[in-house]
């Protein structure tokens, strides 16, 4: 359980793409706000630090990829050190969710929205950082 009031960015993590999206704690909100592209899980720190300058995050969530039955995947070591490695640039709290099938109710909300893949792959991981964010700040 978490006191913290104001701005929280969210992310998907992804070894080549990070989606981001942005909340509040007293409306508890969350909406999609962009991709960056990452190398080989290594995130765009330029582009990162851009964002929290700008939005002021009070913390940051950042989704945990376990298998169906709770067990640890490969993903998910990989989901750990960058929540490592933001925790220790940006020194802000760094709370860490379960993700699970957060990707797939993503592409179903697009395809019922937009027609089965007409979106970018983009939007379904701005989408699935909104819907980490969004179970995180209803959980708080």
């Amino acid at each position: 359980m978490s006191t913290l009031s104001g701005t929280v960015i969210g992310m998907d993590f992804g070894t080549s793409k990070i989606g981001i999206a942005v909340g509040q704690t007293i409306t508890q909100t969350s909406r999609p706000l962009l991709t960056i592209k990452s190398k080989k899980g290594k995130p765009n720190w330029a582009e990162l630090d851009q964002i929290i300058k700008e939005w002021q995050p009070v913390a940051l969530v950042v989704g945990r990829p376990v298998h169906m039955d709770g067990t640890e995947q490969e993903m998910t070591e990989k989901a750990d050190k960058f929540a490592r490695q933001l925790e220790q640039h940006y020194r802000l709290p760094l709370f860490q969710i379960d993700e699970r099938l957060s990707s797939h109710e993503a592409e179903s909300l697009l395809d019922e929205a937009y027609g089965k893949q007409h979106y970018a792959r983009e939007e379904v991981d701005k989408l699935a950082a909104s819907l980490i964010l969004q179970t995180w700040l209803q959980q708080q």
